[in-house]
C-alpha cells in the first residue's frame, strides 16, 4: 500500500495526540468518575496546575511506545519482525526496576512479570502468555498503552498494523489485552485514509475473534449510543456491565478499552470532546485519553487539534524518553514523528523524505512545531511564551511561513524593548532541563545530546520592519557547582533590519559539566521591537571531551550517565566507581549520532570476572567492547543478539593496576589498544552497529576510573 501524501505530518499530529491526552490524564491517574466530577468537573484542558503537578513528565505510556518500536530498525526494518525479537528490545533498553515500567513485583505488574520471564529467557510470546502468567495478569492494559506506534508505522493498513500489535503485545500480554491492542492499532492505521469513526471501529473488530469479549462489549456500547446521546448514561451502563468490579487486577483491558470506544463515539469528532469523555470517565486516564488523542491526532491532523484551546503551547513538543540509550530521551514530537516516517517507509520499501534543511536537529518544517524553544526576558519578570502568538507577553515563540533559505518555515522571536541591559534568551534543552532534575514517578535518565569539540551551527533573519539592528549572541548552558546552571557566550554578530547571519560555533571543553541548553541571546544597544527567525539549529563533529569529576558539589555530571550498574558512587576518590552484583552492568552516555571516534579510560579493579569499556553502544545489548576476564584474557566482542568474540588473546593482568584502555572506531574498521600497543585491529561489517554511544563494563565486581576521553579518530 502506497504512503499517503500527508503521511509526515499526521504522523507528528499522531505523536503530539498522543503526548497531549497522556500529559492531560496523568495528573489525575486512577481516579474514579464519581471523585472526577466532584474534584475537577468535566475534564476540558489541563489540570496540572489545578493539581500543583507539572506537565510535561516521564511517563511509561509515551517511553514504551515510541521505545519498543526500535525493534524494527534494530532488526533491519522487516515487515517479519518477531514477537521474540521485540522481547529483546525490551531487555536492550529497559533498565531494571529503573525505566519505563511499572516495577510493582512477579505476579502483580504484568509488565515487570513479563520483563522476569524475559530475563530469564522466556521468549516471547510465551513470556506474556496466560499459560505461564494466568488470564488476570496477562489481561491488563498494557498491550493496548503501547500500540500507537506500531499502527503508525502501517498507514492505511490496518491488517499489517493489528498483526504487528499482536507480536508486540504478546511479549507481555494475552488474550482480550491483546485483542484491545489489535482493534486501537487497526483504526489508527485506517484513520490515515478513513475518517468515519464506525469504518474505523468495523474494521478493528474484523481482525478480532467474534467471540471475544473485547468483540461483544464494542458492540455493546455502540448499541448504547444509538439509543442514548447523553455520555454520562452509557459510562454508567459501562461501569456497571464492564467495570472494575468485574475484571480483577489492576488496571483491566476490557473497562479501560471501553472508555477509549465511550470517547470515540461521544466525542462528536472533536479533539476536545473526545479527550473530556476519554479523561472524565475515569480509570486509567492517561492511557486511554493517549490513545484517544494519538487515533484523533492521525483522523484530523493538526487541524483537528488546533481547532480548539492551546493544546499544544504548554506541551511545547517536549517529550522524554528515559531508556538505556540515553541519548534520545530528551526529544520532542517533530523527531519521534521522523523516526516513525522513516520506519514506515522502509516497512513498504519506499524512500523516507530527505530530511530538512540538511538534517539540522531543530528545522520547524511541520506546521506550529517549537522543538522545545522557549523564549525569556533577561533580565525582567517577563516569562517564556511557547506555541501560538495570539497574545499574552513578550516575549512571544511561535511557528511561521518563511524566512528560510532552504525550507518552508521557521521559528519567530516576537520581542519589545530589548535594549543594553534587556536580552532576550532564546534555548531549548539539550540535557535534564532544570524543571525536571527532580525525580519524577517514572525516574528521568538523560544523556546530553551534545558535547564540547561538536560544532554548533544555525541561521537566523531579522524583520524588515525592526526599528534598529540587533546582536545575536550563541549561547549555551551547563550545570556547574551544586548543579547551578551557568551560562557560556560565543562570538556575537550584528543583523539589521531584513538581514540574516549564519553562525558557527565549535563548542570549548567543559571541564566536565554536561551541557544543559542551547541557543542564543537577542541583544541591542538602543530599544528596538520586533522580530527574528530561527531557521534551524543543530550540530555535528565528533565530541572531543573528558569525562571528570567537577569541580564543586553537584550530581548532574554523573547523571549525564545512564546508570544500569547495581551501585555506581562517587564517594570514593575515583570519579566513576562502579560495581555489578550479577550479571553484566554498565554505565553509558554518549548518543547514536556518534559514528567514528576513538574512547580511552585508565581502569583498575580489585574483583571482576569482566571489566572494559564499550563503543557504538545503543543500549545494553547492543555494542562492542574491549575487556579483560577473571581467566587472564583480552576480549574484543561484539554484543548483538548474543556475544560474538571478534579476537581473543592471552592477558596476564594483575588486580589492583591500572590499565588505559582505548578502542577506535572508523567505518567497519575496529582498534582496540592497552596502555598504548595496538592488540587488535579488526574488520566487522555490521550497519546495525555503525554508530552509538560509549560506556564502561563490570561484570560481577568493582572497576574505577578517574577520567574517560573521547576524540576524533
Amino acid at each position: 500500500m502506497p504512503i499517503p501524501s500527508d503521511y509526515s505530518e499526521r504522523v507528528y499530529a499522531g505523536v503530539l495526540g498522543k503526548i497531549i491526552g497522556v500529559y492531560l490524564g496523568r495528573p489525575f491517574e486512577g481516579w474514579y468518575y464519581d471523585r472526577i466530577m466532584k474534584e475537577l468537573g468535566e475534564v476540558n484542558y489541563y489540570v496540572n496546575q489545578q493539581l500543583d503537578k507539572p506537565l510535561v513528565v516521564t511517563d511509561d505510556d509515551i517511553t514504551g511506545t515510541f521505545t519498543f518500536l526500535q525493534a524494527l530498525p534494530d532488526y533491519g526494518n522487516s515487515r517479519d519482525v518477531t514477537a521474540a525479537q521485540i522481547g529483546r528490545t525490551w531487555l536492550n533498553y529497559i533498565i531494571e526496576q529503573r525505566t519505563i515500567l511499572w516495577w510493582g513485583g512477579m505476579g502483580n505488574s504484568t509488565e515487570h512479570t513479563a520483563y522476569l520471564r524475559l530475563k530469564d529467557g522466556i521468549e516471547a510470546p510465551r513470556s506474556g502468555s496466560i499459560e505461564l502468567n494466568g488470564a488476570t495478569v496477562a489481561e491488563q492494559i498494557g498491550a493496548q498503552i503501547f500500540i500507537d506506534g506500531w499502527a503508525m508505522v502501517a498507514p492505511g493498513d490496518p491488517e499489517l498494523a493489528a498483526e504487528l500489535a499482536r507480536r508486540a503485545g504478546s511479549v507481555s500480554h494475552d488474550g482480550e489485552a491483546v485483542y484491545g491492542a489489535q482493534v486501537i492499532a487497526a483504526i489508527e492505521a485506517l484513520a490515515f485514509v478513513e475518517s468515519d469513526i464506525n469504518k474505523l471501529i468495523d474494521a478493528g473488530l474484523r481482525l478480532i475473534p467474534k467471540s471475544s469479549t473485547i468483540y461483544r462489549m464494542i458492540n455493546e456500547i455502540r448499541g448504547w449510543h444509538a439509543k442514548e446521546s447523553d455520555w454520562h448514561i452509557t459510562r454508567k451502563r459501562v461501569d456497571d456491565v464492564y467495570g472494575y468490579a468485574k475484571y480483577p487486577g489492576h488496571v483491566h483491558i476490557v473497562p479501560n478499552h471501553a472508555v477509549v470506544i465511550l470517547g470515540l463515539l461521544y466525542g462528536d469528532d472533536d479533539f476536545q470532546k473526545s479527550l473530556m469523555v476519554a479523561n472524565t470517565a475515569g480509570w486509567d486516564t492517561d492511557c486511554n485519553s493517549g490513545n484517544v488523542g494519538c487515533i484523533m491526532g492521525i483522523k484530523n491532523g493538526l487541524r483537528g487539534i488546533d481547532a480548539g484551546p492551546d493544546w499544544r503551547g504548554p506541551v511545547a513538543d517536549r517529550i522524554f524518553l528515559p531508556t538505556a540509550d540515553g541519548g534520545q530521551s530528551i526529544t520532542d514530537a517533530v523527531r519521534v514523528a521522523e523516526d516513525i516516517v522513516r520506519i514506515g517507509s522502509a516497512l513498504v520499501g519506499s524512500r523516507p523524505p530527505a530530511s530538512p534543511k540538511g538534517g539540522a536537529r531543530f528545522h520547524f518544517e511541520q506546521p506550529g512545531a517549537v522543538q522545545g524553544f522557549a523564549a525569556i526576558a533577561v533580565p525582567g519578570t517577563s516569562t517564556a511564551v511557547s506555541g501560538s502568538g495570539d497574545g499574552g507577553s513578550y516575549p512571544i515563540v511561535e511557528n511561521v511561513m518563511g524566512h528560510s533559505s532552504s525550507g518552508k518555515r521557521s521559528l519567530a522571536i516576537r520581542f519589545r524593548g530589548v535594549a543594553i541591559g534587556r536580552s532576550v534568551s532564546v534555548s531549548t534543552p539539550t540535557f535534564i532541563p532544570p524543571d525536571a532534575t527532580e525525580t519524577m514517578h517514572y525516574e528521568l535518565f538523560a544523556t546530553p545530546t551534545i558535547y564540547p569539540g561538536q560544532t554548533l551551527r544555525f541561521r537566523v533573519e531579522a524583520d524588515k520592519a525592526n526599528n534598529g539592528a540587533v546582536a545575536i549572541v550563541p549561547m549555551l548552558t551547563v550545570y556547574g557547582a551544586g548543579d547551578v546552571v551557568e551560562t557560556v557566550h560565543g562570538l556575537k554578530k550584528s543583523i539589521g533590519p531584513g538581514t540574516d547571519c549564519t553562525i558557527e560555533w565549535k563548542l570549548d571543553e567543559t571541564r566536565g559539566r554536561p551541557i544543559a541548553c542551547v541557543g542564543f541571546l537577542i541583544e541591542a544597544s538602543t530599544r528596538v521591537d520586533g522580530s527574528v527567525y530561527l531557521d534551524y539549529l543543530g550540530w555535528d563533529g565528533t565530541p572531543s571531551v573528558d569525562f571528570v569529576r567537577p569541580d564543586g558539589e553537584g550530581t548532574l555530571w554523573r547523571r549525564a550517565w545512564v546508570n544500569a550498574v547495581d551501585h555506581f558512587d562517587a564517594r570514593w576518590e575515583d570519579a566513576y566507581t562502579l560495581s555489578q552484583d550479577h550479571g553484566t552492568g554498565l554505565i553509558l552516555t554518549g548518543n547514536r549520532e556518534w559514528k567514528d571516534y576513538q574512547v580511552t579510560c585508565a581502569l583498575a579493579t580489585d574483583l571482576a570476572e569482566e571489566f572494559g569499556i564499550a563503543v557504538r553502544a545503543r543500549g545494553l545489548l547492543r555494542y562492542y567492547a574491549l575487556l579483560l576476564t577473571a581467566s587472564k584474557k583480552l576480549l574484543l566482542v561484539k554484543e548483538r543478539d548474543g556475544r560474538h568474540v571478534l579476537g581473543t588473546r592471552d592477558f596476564p593482568w594483575e588486580l589492583s593496576r591500572e590499565y588505559q584502555f582505548a578502542l577506535k572506531v572508523s567505518g567497519n574498521r575496529i582498534v582496540g589498544l592497552i596502555d598504548g600497543k595496538e592488540l587488535f585491529a579488526i574488520d566487522d561489517e555490521d550497519a546495525l552497529l555503525g554508530s552509538g554511544g560509549i560506556g564502561i563494563v563490570c561484570k560481577e565486581g568493582r572497576v574505577a576510573t578517574n577520567r574517560v576521553s573521547v576524540r576524533p579518530v
